[in-house]
């Protein structure tokens, strides 16, 4: 099996449904069963996934429940490494995140463009504005339905892009290089091990700055190649996340800096973006997102 792919989940099963089918064979492009699994993982939720329903999507769908009382996914993400029986990993660290129709099976060909690959997808939250604007002008769980609902998703999954907005960490488009958080990334098995994982001493909420951290210390791996997809990414759902869905004037982002600080001796700087493989194609309904 060439990939694996590890969706962390916590209380949410509105928006598990959507991620787990964006991820299957109805709706991914160019891919087969053979190709990837994926593992989701249930972070010690008190309302958790029916393993029903994750089964549902085909045997390559296997579910965990992570029995945990941690607010941070760092330890489900290290554990379901363990699961995997890929030979390279992909992460979705917020679980609420739906995929293009082609971004695994762009994922899987990107991987092999050099010998020890990062493979990068571009973020956005669904809706008018980013979440934590948008929720203080009325945007919630019912209006993101009719929004999906207004695009004939599942059916139009490319025109995700026509409902979202870019994440704060990927706004300056495809062809600004390596966004400082990965919200998709995908990379050997073995560059994943000798990295030690994830840094599982991250323990604010949500992981705090746990993906920047992993992004920088893979960036300095010997021979470490990034490629950022072009027209694919992920797209955030509304579900209360700690740093998503708080108004911007609320972020945790001091407490996130406090704890990287204590946990790296430094303080928390965005790197430089490392030259970087662009790769893919760009539907039409992507391309405002071109350079921004």
């Amino acid at each position: 099996m060439k990939l694996s792919i590890i969706v962390i989940f916590y209380n949410m099963r509105r928006e598990a449904a959507r991620t787990l089918h964006s991820l299957s064979l109805a709706y991914q492009q160019g891919v087969t069963q053979d190709s990837y699994e994926v593992i989701a993982i249930d972070n010690g939720s008190d309302q958790p996934l029916c393993p029903e329903d994750v089964a549902k999507f085909g045997p390559h769908f296997k579910y965990h429940f992570h029995p945990t009382e941690s607010i941070s996914p760092v330890q489900a993400m290290n554990h379901g490494s363990t699961l995997a029986q890929g030979d390279n990993l992909a992460f979705i660290v917020d679980g609420a995140r739906m995929a293009t129709p082609g971004l695994v099976g762009k994922t899987l060909t990107a991987l092999d463009l050099a010998a020890s690959p990062f493979v990068a997808g571009l973020s956005w939250h669904l809706g008018p504005d980013i979440q934590g604007q948008s929720m203080q002008r009325g945007y919630n769980q019912a209006a993101e339905d009719a929004l999906l609902a207004s695009i004939n998703w599942p059916k139009a999954g490319y025109k995700l892009f026509t409902i979202s907005t870019i994440a704060p960490s990927c706004k300056g488009g495809f062809l600004r290089g390596l966004p400082p958080e990965c919200s998709w990334l995908a990379l050997p098995r073995q560059v994943f091990d000798e990295l030690n994982g994830y840094d599982p001493r991250f323990q604010t909420g949500g992981g705090g700055l746990v993906n920047h951290e992993f992004r920088d210390r893979a960036m300095a791996y010997h021979g470490i190649s990034p490629v950022v997809l072009l027209g694919e990414g992920v797209f955030h759902q509304f579900h209360g996340g700690v740093a998503t869905n708080v108004p911007t004037q609320h972020l945790p982002l001091a407490d996130f800096k406090a704890e990287y600080q204590s946990l790296t001796g430094k303080e928390y700087k965005k790197h430089p973006h490392p030259e970087v493989i662009y790769y893919g194609n760009m539907p039409k309904s992507a391309q405002k997102f071109t350079l921004m």
